[in-house]
């Protein structure tokens, strides 16, 4: 007598009859479907041995239910999105969902390369120059009234060239006699030294700064021999076409200071007028 052959949860014999294996033991394909088969996400119904059980993230789908929520169209071995876990075709996520191109006004697809500023999406081949029109990507750019320009390009059309060097002016710069200037480039005439950010003068159009001017314009103090500036409101005696710091304007003799007094000269000498009475 042969070996009896049954359903391992029915005991029903399976002589005949299709059968599934698990875990090396048979069932008849009621059995199976009833204990094992997945429930499809779309229909309800249970995913038969008949039929390709297609899955993705624990949820199941019979071939025939694995289609897009909004076209229909069915997503067997293509690309999709899902949102509100609903499953949907790539044009359809794009159309809904993703972000619209800046420049062109069309959907910037999934996967695709976009370029974002100040909360603006480009296709990477729309986010370009307004002047030369070629594509950005990481360059560097600078934008203006809406518009996009390479570096280049925004120097050539709208920066400032320098007085002195002529090159352009994109970061700071200073205004001379209405004209711009490097900060690198706006020197003393005497030193060289850099005048931007310090007090200056000029003379005959040329710009010092107060040391280099002092020493070769000004003129000396009578007493102490050393420039008198006459910048920024110091005060000075003229007498005789001579000078004087107003606090070196003193008598000769006992040293008190003759400014808004009267005073008399010996020679060289300034005197107050009780020391030149014994003159």
């Amino acid at each position: 007598m042969a070996e009896r052959y049954d359903c391992h949860y029915c005991k029903e014999s399976l002589f005949g009859k299709k059968y599934v294996l698990r875990d090396e033991n048979p069932y008849c394909v009621k059995c199976y479907e009833s204990l094992y088969s997945n429930t499809c996400e779309e229909c309800k119904k249970p995913i038969g041995c008949n039929s390709r059980d297609l899955s993705y993230k624990d949820r199941h789908w019979h071939d025939d239910c694995f289609h897009c929520f909004k076209c229909q169209r069915s997503l067997v071995d293509k690309p999709f999105s899902t949102k509100d876990e609903q499953l949907l075709c790539t044009e359809c996520y794009s159309n809904e969902y993703s972000s619209k191109c800046y420049e062109c006004k069309k959907t910037i697809m999934p996967g695709s390369r976009k370029m974002e500023h100040k909360g603006n999406s480009w296709h990477e081949t729309c986010f370009s120059c307004q002047r030369c029109q070629q594509p950005i990507g990481t360059k560097s750019f600078i934008p203006k009234d809406n518009s996009n320009y390479c570096v280049p390009c925004y120097e050539k059309q709208f920066a400032l060239q320098c007085v002195h060097c002529k090159k352009p002016i994109t970061t700071g710069g200073v205004t001379y006699h209405d004209q711009p200037w490097h900060k690198d480039c706006f020197l003393c005439t005497g030193c060289k030294l850099q005048l931007s950010g310090q007090r200056f003068t000029s003379r005959d159009d040329f710009a010092y700064c107060l040391n280099c001017f002092c020493n070769l314009y000004a003129k000396k103090c009578a007493a102490c021999t050393t420039p008198i500036s006459g910048l920024g409101g110091s005060k000075y005696i003229s007498f005789e076409e001579r000078q004087w710091h107003n606090d070196c304007f003193n008598c000769k003799k006992c040293l008190v200071s003759l400014v808004g007094r009267g005073f008399l000269t010996e020679r060289d000498d300034i005197l107050c007028p009780d020391c030149g009475k014994d003159i």
